[in-house]
């Protein structure tokens, strides 16, 4: 045991000491903290870009249909005439030109819309709603409906949802429980690639320097890659709560001394759903509730047990390829089925759990070792059966302690294999080594 602490000590220290570390410790917050402020500001800078749209409208029937708006000017043009509308548009740079054919036919079929570029989806969106909205109350006046009775007519639903228990939840809840579970799903892949990475770099660098022929013969091989894959852990966990401390501290002075917004540089509907939010007071109460609701002793537990499971069983994989090879050109070979799982996790958690987080296809990829820590972590917001977490648990276990096993028996050959690239056949020789 006291092998296996020094082991861990040294690789430890060797990690936080390094100066690439440490630099990237604390450069790498400011980097995201201006990242997030060049977003909200570029963000910023394309919501207030001002357009101007000449609409020549040859039907007379959206005469009101456009007005103008903060970030869109409409100019009607509707005696000019078409050519004479496009000569002056093009003159006057104008964003672009709407052309209402008269109404013959199927005027929904017949509007175009001109301009030097392509126009975003959102505008063109926007154009179409209004055209149809008006189109759609012609045709129905055309046939006697009376739209203000309609109008108030329409009546919204608010579907209340309990289970038989009789607790109850809510639409958002299912938006408040995908988002923790996509977040710590996220995280775990995040850090798996960067410090699996550092672990496979660190075996490397020691065969590179043939330091590894001192070591091996004082320490045996499993209590080397143990210790390894334990100190690098401990540096990452470090390295990451500073960046947790330290990103908060400077997001919180970005936000309160330059008036940097986070959430502009979000997409556009999240950031709306935010806005009503932050409006409405019956919403965010919703929210908290939501938030108050989640089995958080639950979502601890399982996020330590799979984070730390799921780290160590593809940190070992990592150890086992860098005792394989001689430098990182030739990891690249080894490296498909790594990524594979965790990009095939990543892609059930988000669209499968969100989906059915009880169906067939998250409950298979949350029992499977290489996907349960990243799709059972998305589903544990949902009320996963005891039975699944036991499972899952198990297999997480099991497959971590066959890995090492495996591992090892690679790390003991592989370590003291110079000058040539293995295959996945010589890999498999050396098991009965």
């Amino acid at each position: 045991m006291s092998v296996l602490s020094l082991i861990i000590k040294r690789e430890y220290n060797a990690r936080v000491r390094n100066k690439s570390f440490l630099i990237m410790t604390f450069l790498s917050p400011l980097i995201l903290l201006g990242m997030i402020m060049l977003i909200s500001y570029l963000t910023q800078l394309n919501s207030n870009e001002k357009r101007t749209i000449v609409v020549v409208d040859e039907s007379g029937l959206f005469v009101d249909t456009f007005f103008n708006t903060d970030e869109t000017t409409y100019i009607a043009m509707d005696n000019q005439g078409l050519e004479t509308a496009k000569d002056i548009a093009q003159k006057e740079d104008y964003y672009g030109l709407i052309h209402i054919p008269a109404q013959e036919g199927n005027i929904a079929k017949g509007v175009t819309f001109f301009g030097k570029e392509t126009p975003s989806f959102g505008l063109v969106e926007g154009i179409e709603k209004r055209l149809e909205k008006q189109l759609t109350d012609i045709n129905l006046l055309s046939k006697g409906v009376d739209l203000t009775v309609l109008e108030t007519s329409k009546t919204a639903i608010d579907l209340n949802i309990e289970n038989f228990s009789g607790e109850k939840s809510s639409k958002m809840s299912n938006w408040v429980k995908a988002g923790f579970g996509g977040a710590a799903g996220y995280l775990l892949m995040m850090f798996i690639i960067i410090y699996g990475n550092m672990v496979m770099r660190s075996v490397i660098e020691e065969k590179t320097n043939r330091i590894i022929e001192v070591i091996i013969s004082s320490v045996k091989p499993f209590q080397l890659m143990m210790g390894k894959i334990l100190g690098t852990t401990l540096a990452g966990i470090t390295q990451f709560a500073i960046w947790v401390i330290l990103g908060g501290v400077l997001l919180t002075i970005a936000t309160v001394v330059f008036g940097v917004d986070p959430s502009a540089s979000s997409s556009g509907a999240m950031s709306a759903q935010a806005q009503a939010m932050a409006n409405d007071p019956n919403m965010m109460t919703q929210f908290i509730a939501e938030v108050s609701k989640l089995p958080l002793l639950q979502l601890v537990l399982g996020f330590f047990v799979y984070f730390i499971g799921g780290y160590f069983l593809y940190s070992s994989i990592y150890a086992a390829i860098g005792a394989a090879v001689d430098n990182e050109t030739d990891t690249q070979q080894f490296m498909l089925p790594i990524i594979m799982p965790l990009m095939l996790a990543i892609y059930v958690g988000f669209f499968a759990v969100i989906d059915n987080p009880h169906g067939t296809v998250a409950t298979i990829f949350s029992i499977i070792p290489l996907t349960s820590p990243i799709v059972m972590l998305m589903r544990i917001p949902f009320d996963v059966p005891g039975w699944q977490l036991a499972l899952s648990v198990f297999l997480l276990i099991a497959s971590f302690v066959f890995t090492v096993w495996f591992g090892g028996k690679i790390y003991r050959v592989g370590i003291l294999m110079y000058g040539k690239k293995p295959t996945y056949k010589e890999l498999f020789k050396w098991l009965k080594y």
